[in-house]
């Protein structure tokens, strides 16, 4: 086959890529080749609104690609090979498809312990794993779930709320310990225990084997933990190994100009996958919705000619029980902390310094508005004071 855009990926990057390059491009043909079982959808939902709105379906998830921009979307298809000397790219299956202009939205793989595969174990990325999930809540009366970053402390909230016990492993101390400030993490900790889940703090899983239709983890501190199921949230790893065996540049994730190019002036790459130089914080790699949406659509539009440098500086955000939060730049307690809250823990805004006090990042916990003073404060890089920042945002 023969395509004027092709996307290797069928995530939100490939559909907000469609969409861009329909801004600019009516007519030229579109193929996506997506691993996943599902054409493109909304991977929010996944960990957020299919667990906590009961009116949000999974009919809303689609993100309807192909009847909206025309692109021939397809599913379960691996990608061997590409070979850019002669602008192709090769399946598993042993198809050749031939392009134009190539987008590597190939995205990015969970992080996998040494455990054998099995229906009581989830790697949580996808919808069919959301599917799986679902359908180990029905019967399964304890779930461990393993993880205290962003999908960790979602999915286990989510599951906390399905009639089920839920067990979750963190590394951190005091959960989001490693994101929080003490005050905050506090705060964010209790929560669980509020509402019934097992934290076990300060360890991790070294091995795990099912056994009686049930998960036996061990766990660093010489302890053990059994569960009807586990999920891991333990972070991802970009999908480059198709890129670097292409003789693309290659440093956590595909090397990317400001035009979303990489080495080849016909190859981009955006998303969870692409290292690029963002305007205000400098090279870096993005893993959340916003970036995938922003950036797969810049990149749609520039593959068809717009040449417009990608300069937007995405957020991030998670909801957890009745708190939600959004963020920009860096969130890590290996920074300083300034914190202003209205109500510690309710309603505030901490702001991350480095050691020259200038500000890497801001998080906005219960507040909706301030991105754009976020951004200012981000761009500036000019020292920042308790005073000064105080009532910014």
């Amino acid at each position: 086959m023969q395509y004027d855009y092709l996307i290797i990926g069928g995530g939100m990057v490939a559909d907000s890529a469609a969409r861009g390059i329909r801004e600019k491009d009516t007519t030229g043909s579109i193929g996506i080749l997506g691993a996943d079982s599902d054409e493109p959808y909304a991977r929010p939902a996944l960990s957020k609104k299919l667990w906590t709105d009961s009116d949000f379906g999974r009919d809303e998830v689609p993100l309807d690609t192909a009847s909206d921009t025309g692109a021939q979307v397809h599913t379960g298809v691996r990608v061997a090979s590409v070979d850019r000397s002669s602008s192709s790219v090769t399946t598993e299956s042993g198809e050749r498809h031939e392009y134009g202009t190539l987008l590597f939205a190939t995205g990015a793989e969970p992080t996998r312990l040494e455990l054998a595969p099995s229906t009581r174990v989830v790697y949580f990325r996808t919808f069919a794993d959301y599917r799986a999930l679902r359908e180990l809540t029905k019967t399964a009366e304890h779930i461990a779930v393993v993880g205290g970053g962003y999908i960790g402390t979602e999915i286990a909230s989510a599951l906390s709320l399905q009639d089920v016990k839920v067990t979750l492993v963190t590394s951190d101390d005091v959960l989001g310990g490693h994101m929080f400030p003490p005050s905050l993490a506090a705060v964010f900790d209790k929560g669980f225990a509020d509402h019934g889940v097992t934290v076990r703090r300060g360890t991790k899983v070294t091995a795990g084997v099912e056994a009686s239709a049930r998960v036996q983890l061990q766990l660093d501190d010489g302890s053990a933990l059994e569960a009807d199921a586990v999920v891991f949230g333990l972070g991802v790893r970009p999908s480059t190994e198709l890129a670097e065996a292409a003789g693309l540049a290659v440093d956590d994730g595909i090397v990317v100009d400001e035009l979303l190019r990489t080495s080849d002036e016909h190859v981009y790459a955006a998303g969870d996958v692409a290292n690029y130089p963002d305007a205000i914080l400098g090279r870096r790699r993005v893993e959340h919705v916003d970036n995938a949406t922003e950036m797969g659509k810049a990149a749609g539009r520039n593959m068809a000619g717009a040449a417009e440098p990608y300069s937007y500086t995405p957020y991030f955000y998670s909801d957890i029980y009745d708190d939600g939060y959004q963020a920009i730049g860096t969130m890590s307690t290996s920074l300083n902390t300034v914190e202003d809250w209205k109500s510690v823990g309710k309603e505030g805004v901490v702001y991350y310094l480095d050691d020259e006090a200038i500000v890497r990042g801001v998080l906005m916990w219960n507040v909706w508005e301030g991105l754009d003073v976020a951004r200012t404060l981000l761009a500036e890089k000019k020292p920042q004071t308790e005073q000064s920042l105080r009532g910014q945002i």
